[in-house]
């Protein structure tokens, strides 16, 4: 039944969600030369991507399949509406977002279908048997099930015979037809050999730039946060002793009141240095990983928080230090933004993959997408998405207006 009612789902976002897209886009498209299109094919387009997105999301939930976007990324403030629109439609990426539209309305929706319609003609046809056949034989004789005329109680028998077939087939099937409408979605959406290498290559290239400039920018913290914290800290410390030297003898009194001082100095010099490396990479990661690390991030939240952990070992050192910091900022995200009373954070390993999700029941209304060009709105996202991107990690974020909100996250990688 689940996945009959998971294929209902499809079949809709196909019928429905498929149709209007693919209808805005052509007529957006159509309306470029004189004008108007170059207004709307952007945000059509960018609708566009979203549904696929939330596509990809429901393959890798549904069916443990992975369905890389590849779209190009746009630079920022893109030359005008005319730029943007021209390289949104030179994207390779976007020609099969709009064929993947076409597919999924027609093959895509009927296999997505399928199941449903197994488990509704299955009882149907065990109505059929138990006594609906009178009414129906009355309005239409005979009525044919199927290849079966239904015509009396020993034929309504046959159709219950053929209704329960159906239903032990929808049984054994209908996973299988789900899994083949995301194939068949993988097939269209996903980029070709030449596309995937070109596309990891611009990655990669970007991925170290960010990996460059964010190195930097953590030095200049660290230095920025020693210079004007703890360094100021012993300095004074130091000047305090220097004066104790002098005042020792002839003033005892002043000398221990600034020991005192110099005590109070490098106590709170002693804390700063403790939270600087704490930013730099946790002591409670180090020592006992992943997912006792994100447990302790919970206990801080000023909301009620849930952990599970699957996890058989660790990755290592660089791999979970980039998850709890995406962990870190995508909790700070739900407190600031979602205004929400739970957060769930599920942590673990599959397909050799750590795959991490972050879900609460705020308002929603975060807006996802990669640098590769789909409209991600916020810092906090953008820098999770680095931080994975580093690693080859992906980010995919499902946040309707009103919530849940769910932000998973995926870095390929292996436990020892």
């Amino acid at each position: 039944m689940v996945a009959a009612g998971r294929g209902f789902a499809l079949a809709l976002l196909g019928l429905i969600g498929s149709v209007v897209l693919l209808v805005l886009a052509v007529v957006s498209v159509a309306l470029i030369p004189i004008g108007v299109g170059l207004f709307t094919t952007p945000p059509v387009l960018r609708l566009v991507r979203a549904h696929a997105a939330r596509r990809r999301l429901l393959a890798a939930q549904w069916s443990g399949r992975r369905i890389t976007a590849g779209h190009r990324p746009l630079p920022p403030g893109a030359a005008g509406l005319a730029g943007r629109c021209s390289l949104m439609l030179r994207d390779p990426a976007t020609w099969r977002d709009l064929q993947w539209l076409l597919v999924d309305m027609s093959a895509g929706a009927a296999l997505a279908l399928l199941a449903p319609w197994l488990i509704v003609q299955g009882l149907f046809g065990v109505l059929l048997a138990a006594g609906l056949w009178s009414p129906v034989v009355a309005a239409e004789d005979p009525y044919w099930f199927l290849f079966v005329p239904v015509g009396g109680r020993g034929t309504a028998g046959l159709a219950g015979l053929l209704g329960l077939a159906l239903l032990a087939l929808a049984v054994k099937v209908n996973p299988a037809l789900v899994r083949a409408h995301f194939r068949l979605t993988g097939a269209v959406l996903q980029p070709d050999r030449e596309g995937r290498l070109e596309e990891r290559i611009e990655r990669l290239t970007e991925s170290r730039h960010d990996a460059l400039d964010t190195s930097a920018a953590e030095l200049r913290r660290i230095e920025r946060d020693l210079h004007d914290g703890a360094q100021a800290r012993l300095v004074a410390m130091g000047m305090h002793l220097g004066t104790v030297e002098a005042l020792i003898e002839k003033d005892p009194a002043r000398a221990r009141e600034l020991i005192a001082r110099a005590r109070e100095s490098s106590a709170e010099a002693l804390t700063e240095l403790r939270d600087l490396v704490r930013g730099i990479h946790p002591p409670v990661l180090a020592e006992r990983g992943l997912g006792d690390a994100v447990r302790a991030l919970a206990l801080r939240l000023p909301v009620d928080a849930e952990v599970t952990v699957e996890l058989s070992g660790r990755a290592e050192a660089p791999v979970e230090s980039a998850a709890y910091f995406a962990v870190s900022e995508a909790l700070a995200n739900a407190v600031k933004h979602a205004d929400a009373d739970l957060i769930r954070v599920d942590l673990s390993h599959t397909g050799g993959s750590l795959r991490i999700t972050v879900a609460d029941d705020g308002r929603g209304g975060a807006v996802a997408g990669s640098r590769a060009g789909s409209g991600l709105a916020g810092t906090g996202l953008a820098g999770i998405e680095r931080r994975l991107g580093t690693f080859d990690g992906v980010l995919a974020v499902s946040s309707p207006e009103g919530g849940p909100t769910m932000v998973s996250m995926e870095i390929p990688c292996e436990l020892f």
